[in-house]
């Protein structure tokens, strides 16, 4: 469950020289490690990638904030996003704080990112859809724990959606919002269930909610959803900031952010970028 393996990505350092007439060879770029853990809650194995800060040393007193990124695979979101964070390290930038990055593998997303729906069209567009409270759990009960035990973490937690996991992350912030105090949802698929959780009254609404909580909701210029009833991406987003700003709690701060340079196919490393840019603001 805990073998450590190195990720060797098709991406090398091709820099060489010639040294009596002989060409080195080439060196592996090493981004990150995968892990692999055992879940009772999902029943199967999930691969995770994890790309640990500059200077991280297992051995001294220092922790780190951690970054859950949902569509995390190596093919997926996971190599820009672990780009975005290094190049806001830098030293001469230093707008974020270094950060363990966790990058969660797909199996299934449309099962795992979407709760039950009462739509027979989004059943039939996504037949396996209608288990995220099992991945929920999976984050809360293992997935959490599991980092918090063998990495060194503080307290700060962020998780970053888009589409279906946007979707998720809206999901989580509803109904376990305590499990992130940085949200990050991009181009969310609230058209989910005819747009049932934008009916919800959640916790994070409530004057009595007193966790520190900050969210970004980016969206780019989308157009009509793929749901049964007419509905705009723009708009959806633009109704859950709303419905988040009216909240009675003074713990929560909501940054609403609009692209019309980008899609949906675009929209998530500006989108990111820019988050980076209002969560941590300059120093």
């Amino acid at each position: 469950m805990r073998i450590l393996y190195t990720i060797l990505f098709s991406c090398y350092a091709t820099f060489s020289f010639c040294q009596s007439n002989k060409t080195a060879a080439p060196i592996p770029f090493v981004l990150g490690y995968v892990e692999q853990l055992k879940s009772v809650e999902l029943g199967e194995n999930r691969t995770l990638n994890i790309n640990l800060p500059e200077g991280y040393n297992a051995q001294d007193t220092l922790k780190y904030p951690v970054v859950y990124l949902l569509d995390g695979s190596a093919d997926e979101d996971f190599i820009h996003i672990t780009g975005l964070f290094q190049f806001n390290n830098f030293s001469w930038i230093d707008r974020v704080p270094k950060s363990i990055i966790v990058g969660i593998a797909n199996v299934d997303r449309k099962r795992d990112f979407t709760f039950a729906t009462t739509s027979e069209d989004d059943k039939k567009l996504m037949p396996t859809s209608g288990k995220s409270d099992k991945f929920i759990s999976f984050i809360e009960k293992e997935l959490q724990p599991f980092i918090e035990k063998k990495y060194r973490t503080t307290s700060s937690k962020m998780i970053i959606g888009q589409s279906l996991g946007g979707l998720l992350a809206t999901e989580i912030l509803f109904k376990k919002p305590s499990l992130f105090d940085k949200y990050v949802i991009i181009s969310p698929s609230l058209w989910w269930d005819n747009g049932s959780l934008l009916k919800l009254n959640p916790e994070i609404l409530q004057k009595t909610f007193t966790k520190k909580t900050d969210i970004y909701i980016g969206v780019g210029k989308e157009g009509l959803t793929p749901g049964n009833l007419p509905r705009v991406m723009e708009v959806d987003a633009n109704l859950l900031a709303e419905k988040i700003k009216k909240s009675e709690s003074k713990n929560v701060n909501v940054y609403f952010d609009y692209l019309p340079q980008e899609d949906h196919a675009t929209i998530t490393h500006q989108a990111v970028f820019n988050a980076l840019r209002l969560l941590y603001p300059a120093k």
